[in-house]
């Protein structure tokens, strides 16, 4: 029992000592500050000698042809980055103006890589040059921090207040300008429904149709025909000697001849 207690206790000794081993190799990276510094001079002596044809001229490089000119410069970057840090100098300078004088560096690691910084003195103001490198010590990106005093930072603060608080309202206005147009909406309607009623006339009616040829009016020749039958029956009532009431003339038939038979 003891020696499986020995055992196990031997075990997780030599795991904690291989985790500590471990996260020891992982967080502690050797940074050689002399040669970083000596990559980010280069890099400021270069850029601060350069004017903007010639920055240019590493801007229309092909990534190829400038990969392979890093390469030679003995500078360790890629040329993507080197091109962000040529765009992120000419904002700086823009911004600070000429550099005139660069202080002592420091160096500052994390587990993702190491920063190197130094203050700048430029033209106009104060500033901070900053130089970030990855765990094999190839320069990833430059950044130049200007120093604002107390009113400029208040001075610009105030103007962004009065930039953002002004395109509200302009743009509130422009909205309540749109809104009062819609009281002329129902006017230009009807007046577009006017029009398009003008441009297709009403079809015309269609015409009535012929009334049709009347038929022609016997009711004359119906009476004479009746007063005829009426004399007819009274006549041959006064030869038999009886009324009228014993027969009835239905028709009345002319001959074509004269002629009695």
């Amino acid at each position: 029992m003891k020696k499986k207690i020995s055992i196990l206790c031997l075990v997780f000794l030599l795991i904690f000592s291989f985790t500590g081993c471990g996260s020891k190799g992982k967080d502690t990276v050797d940074y050689d500050q002399a040669t970083m510094q000596s990559y980010a001079d280069m890099i400021v002596q270069s850029f601060n000698n350069m004017g903007d044809a010639d920055f240019q001229r590493f801007e229309d490089m092909s990534d190829l042809a400038l990969n392979m000119t890093l390469l030679q410069s003995g500078l360790p970057i890629e040329g993507d980055n080197f091109v962000t840090m040529i765009e992120a100098w000419k904002a700086g300078i823009k911004e600070c103006g000429e550099l005139t004088e660069v202080g002592d560096y420091e160096l500052t690691t994390s587990n993702s890589g190491a920063t190197l910084t130094a203050e700048a003195v430029f033209e106009n103001r104060t500033g901070e040059l900053s130089f970030t490198f990855d765990e094999k010590m190839n320069m990833e990106s430059l950044t130049v921090n200007a120093h604002y005093s107390t009113g400029e930072i208040l001075k610009k603060a105030g103007l962004n207040t009065v930039l953002g608080m002004g395109t509200v309202f302009v743009v509130l206005i422009f909205i309540s300008f749109i809104i009062s147009l819609f009281k002329f909406i129902p006017a230009i309607e009807k007046k577009f429904s006017k029009k398009a009623k003008a441009a297709n006339p009403a079809p015309a009616p269609a015409a009535a149709p012929k009334a049709a040829p009347a038929a022609p009016v016997v009711t004359q020749a119906a009476d004479q025909d009746g007063e005829l039958a009426a004399v007819i029956a009274a006549a041959i009532a006064a030869a038999e000697g009886t009324s009228t009431d014993g027969f009835i003339v239905r028709s009345i038939k002319r001959r074509k001849s004269n002629r009695w038979s």
